[in-house]
């Protein structure tokens, strides 16, 4: 005992194991919280033994510190400093790693921070909507323990030891050797260390369902794939990044035929509308009555599908009838950033007028630069507009009525010009702000978050009815074409996902989208095969009666019989994060070994509730290799 008080003084014992044993057990109780929640996983060693080595590496660290700077005032005080301000820090990452993985799925990595940092004023609108209550109060807790809970809690120790008549504290003086200790314990934590960074083989087996990342301390994970992003250029899994090709369709253009018909287009973006929540796909919800009504005398795609479910992503793959870029920054908005002309493009050769509206701010994923490079020429985004008399109905954006006033302008000034229109709604996405006076809210579900969601579709059918009248009020209705889709879906805890971006189940990539022509489908047609978003661009373009000529682009007109073997792939937003195809009815998700990978067969568990995989080891290996193959193909375009 003498012995550690010569070390660094029973003062300064009580002061760190005050904050280090907390900790441990902070960092441990949420690791293992984070595995239990994984099917088929307990919190066994080797999947904490990371977190343990670590957190033994950090308090050997600041003990030894602590000892090297026993007894010299103003360096001491830096050390405490620093002390606090590293363990605050680890508290942060663990306890927002612990969220992003209970929301997601996936592990916070070095990607996910630096994607978020240069936009942080927009992205903490989502952080705070995403957590719930307890998260904040558990995180402030924290953090105010880590600034005063080991100088309260060593007063209170040196006051009952008072009080109880123990002895005085003493300093004690150093023996000449005592940097040899300080220099053993640095050793020895250096090797710590090393260790929580040898997971080990079983934790690459996918069939374990934890991947190297997960398995990794939370903050030990961050600074390696940092580090590993700065001293690499190579992508292990997708090749060599810059390696690229020229896309088929992308010296495409126009050429009219003498069927041609140059009537209007008009694409209405319905922002996170998932197939199940609306009235179309779903006859038991009474979400969307007029989108229903206009169903009866559409063209509508019983099974289409997203390709990554993220709003920027979905309107390149409408507009622009391609596979948006992989990748999760929106580099389509980047100058040149799209491969391939979009459709206001190649209509604007035609003598169209390109007009694009939006009931959400422009900055947000620098949708500025996006309908630029999408070829539009007149943009409406919320800056210009009047919001007086408007209530907001997320974070970013105003209700969606908004638009008609300079829809309505824009229209008259068209005169008998043919015109492109693109109307991106906002209403469908978090937070949900969608129960006001304006209109009476409904009870559509007992759970009070989805209940939120489901009435600002509603709000996005008014909208949606509203827009349409508009059309008829101008004499323009029977002389365009609608196309209605929505871009992602939306999930609320059905497979552990609160949210839309890396979630590859129906709940999140099975979207609406239908066909609304006058004069066309009057009595309702479907499309009963497998479609997605790149189908939009030819089947208007038939529809017009254009043909495209010096290129081709991938997708399929949904006037014709789709092709019966199609295998659709899809992509998550966040860099492997997750991965799917969907072959008939047979879909593959694989998770990048964040948790194993499924294969359900929706014809019978449309729920996606039985996994497949552990009885198709051969598929999956052969679906898997399929995803990468296909990734690095169509980022080469890019």
């Amino acid at each position: 005992m003498s012995f550690l008080g010569a070390l660094i003084g029973l003062r300064d014992w009580v002061y760190l194991f005050s904050l280090l044993v907390p900790l441990f057990v902070y960092n441990l109780v949420l690791k293992a919280s984070s595995v239990a929640s994984i099917p088929g996983l307990s919190p066994t060693f080797d999947l904490m033994r990371s977190d343990v080595f670590f957190n033994l590496a950090y308090a050997l660290f600041w003990v030894g510190i602590f000892a090297a700077v026993h007894n010299r005032g103003l360096l001491r005080r830096v050390v405490v400093i620093l002390f606090h301000a590293s363990t605050l820090l680890i508290v942060i990452v663990t306890t927002f790693a612990h969220q992003y993985f209970q929301v997601t799925g996936t592990t916070l990595d070095y990607g996910i921070v630096a994607l978020w940092l240069p936009q942080f004023g927009e992205v903490l609108p989502v952080l705070a909507s995403g957590a719930t209550l307890w998260v904040w109060a558990l995180l402030f807790a924290a953090i105010c323990y880590v600034i005063l809970g080991p100088l309260l809690v060593t007063r209170a120790i040196e006051r009952v030891s008072r009080w109880r008549g123990g002895p005085e504290r003493s300093r004690a003086r150093r023996p000449e050797n005592s940097f040899l200790v300080p220099i053993g314990l640095l050793l020895l934590a250096f090797g710590f260390g090393f260790l929580s960074l040898l997971i080990g083989a079983r934790s690459t087996d996918y069939s374990a369902g934890a991947s190297v990342s997960f398995v990794r301390d939370p903050f030990v994970n961050l600074i390696l794939t940092g580090a590993k992003t700065a001293i690499t250029e190579d992508d292990p899994d997708f090749g060599v990044i810059g390696q690229t090709v020229e896309h088929p369709a992308a010296n495409s253009s126009l050429v009219p035929s003498p069927q041609t018909e140059k009537r209007n287009v008009v694409l209405i973006h319905l922002e996170s509308t998932r197939a199940q929540s609306v009235t179309p796909y779903n006859e038991d919800l009474e979400t969307m009555p007029f989108l229903n009504e206009l169903a009866k005398s559409s063209l509508l795609a019983e099974r289409a599908y997203t390709i990554v479910p993220h709003t920027s992503k979905a309107t390149v793959s409408v507009n622009c009838g391609i596979e948006p870029h992989l990748v999760q920054p929106t580099t389509e908005a980047n100058p040149d950033g799209i491969p391939v002309p979009c459709l206001a493009s190649l209509l604007k050769e035609q003598g169209y007028g390109t007009g694009f509206f939006q009931s959400s701010t422009e900055s947000f994923e620098d949708f500025e630069g996006l309908v630029k490079n999408l070829g539009y020429e007149d943009y409406y985004p919320l800056e210009s507009m009047d919001t007086e008399g408007f209530e907001q109905t997320n974070y970013f954006g105003y209700e969606d009525d908004i638009m008609l006033e300079p829809s309505e302008e824009w229209l008259e000034e068209q005169g008998d010009q043919p015109f492109l229109a693109e109307y991106l709604t906002g209403t469908g996405h978090d937070d949900y702000r969608c129960l006001s006076t304006r209109y009476e809210s409904e009870d559509f579900s007992e759970n009070v978050i989805l209940n939120r969601y489901l009435n600002c579709l509603r709000y996005q059918d008014v909208f949606l009815k509203n827009l349409i009248d508009q059309y008829k009020d101008l004499g323009l209705y029977d002389n365009t074409i609608f196309v209605v889709y929505g871009d992602h879906g939306e999930g609320f805890g059905e497979h552990r996902r609160f949210q839309h971006d890396d979630n590859m189940w129906e709940e999140g990539i099975k979207v609406p989208l239908l066909i609304h022509a006058p004069g066309w489908f009057e009595n309702g047609e479907r499309v009963e095969e497998l479609s997605n978003h790149t189908d939009v661009l030819p089947t208007v373009l038939e529809m017009l009666n254009y043909k495209v000529e010096n290129g081709e682009y991938p997708g399929y007109s949904l006037l014709h019989d789709l092709p019966e073997d199609r295998t659709l792939m899809f992509n998550c937003f966040h860099d492997k994060a997750c991965a799917a195809s969907l072959k008939g009815s047979e879909k593959y998700i694989y998770h990048y070994g964040n948790q194993p990978d499924e294969i359900f067969d929706l014809s019978e568990d449309p729920l996606e509730k039985e996994n497949l995989a552990d009885e198709r080891t051969k598929e999956v290996e052969e679906r898997r290799k399929a995803l990468i193959e296909w990734r690095s193909s169509v980022n080469a375009a890019y």
